[in-house]
């Protein structure tokens, strides 16, 4: 079965868009016809992205930097008018040790760059995407639903993501709808390099992803906010 979107007269801001994930999404939302605002630390050129940048109105932006996000969001309101659809993806995974042996910088990084974004991003986007009623869809993960060893602040920075998705959900209820993915490995060359011997098979597609992201902002999702929805694979 064929399923397609139009999100024509749409706009929609993709964070961390330069990144495999962030790139696909953008794609995606472009391909249904919507005007993509992205945003991130650099360019997708200049990354390993194929994303062009005469394909999106690009906004480099530290997410972490609150003046820096609000910024952000009056640009892009100044430029296309209004604000459909925020797209949390940035983030990044650090570990490898245990709590014991973590540094805290290790802790602050990770926290700041799944978490702190996403609550920034989030904070000042929504005054707008109210005046929309429109929808935020951030990036969870499966191991945020439970402990492991060795990147502890990981999954409690994505466990904050899925936590803080359903509050604004609960406060937005009837006004903005708020979901989150929580994919499980993601097929990335930088996870193929990290992970040489994976189950490449069984890992997650961005693309993938990117279009259940796109459903859960469609008229086909109407019913749904507060949800975390599984994009695992086979993984």
């Amino acid at each position: 079965m064929d399923v397609s979107f139009d999100f024509t007269d749409r706009v929609t801001l993709v964070t961390g868009v330069s990144g495999s994930l962030g790139s696909a999404v953008a794609e995606a939302f472009l391909s249904a016809g919507a005007t993509v605002a992205g945003t991130d630390r650099r360019p997708p050129s200049e990354t390993e992205s194929d994303l062009g940048t005469e394909q999106i109105a690009f906004y480099e932006a530290d997410l972490t930097d609150e003046a820096a996000v609000e910024s952000l969001v009056a640009e892009v309101i100044e430029d296309h008018g209004r604000l459909d659809y925020l797209l949390n993806v940035a983030g990044t995974w650090a570990g490898g040790d245990p709590i014991e042996e973590t540094d805290l910088s290790t802790f602050e990084m990770v926290f700041d760059v799944n978490l702190k974004t996403m609550f920034l991003a989030s904070k000042h986007a929504l005054p707008h995407l109210q005046a929309t009623e429109g929808a935020i869809v951030n990036v969870s993960a499966k191991a945020s639903l439970s402990g492991g060893q060795g990147d502890g602040p990981y999954r409690a920075s994505k466990a904050g993501v899925r936590l803080l998705t359903e509050t604004i959900a609960e406060e937005q209820s009837g006004v903005v709808r708020a979901n989150a993915v929580m994919p499980s490995v993601i097929d990335t060359p930088a996870n193929r390099e990290m992970i040489p011997n994976g189950d490449f098979d069984a890992w997650v597609a961005p693309e993938a992803i990117a279009r259940t992201m796109l459903a859960l902002c469609s008229d086909a999702t109407v019913a749904t906010s507060g949800a975390a929805v599984p994009v695992f694979g086979e993984a």
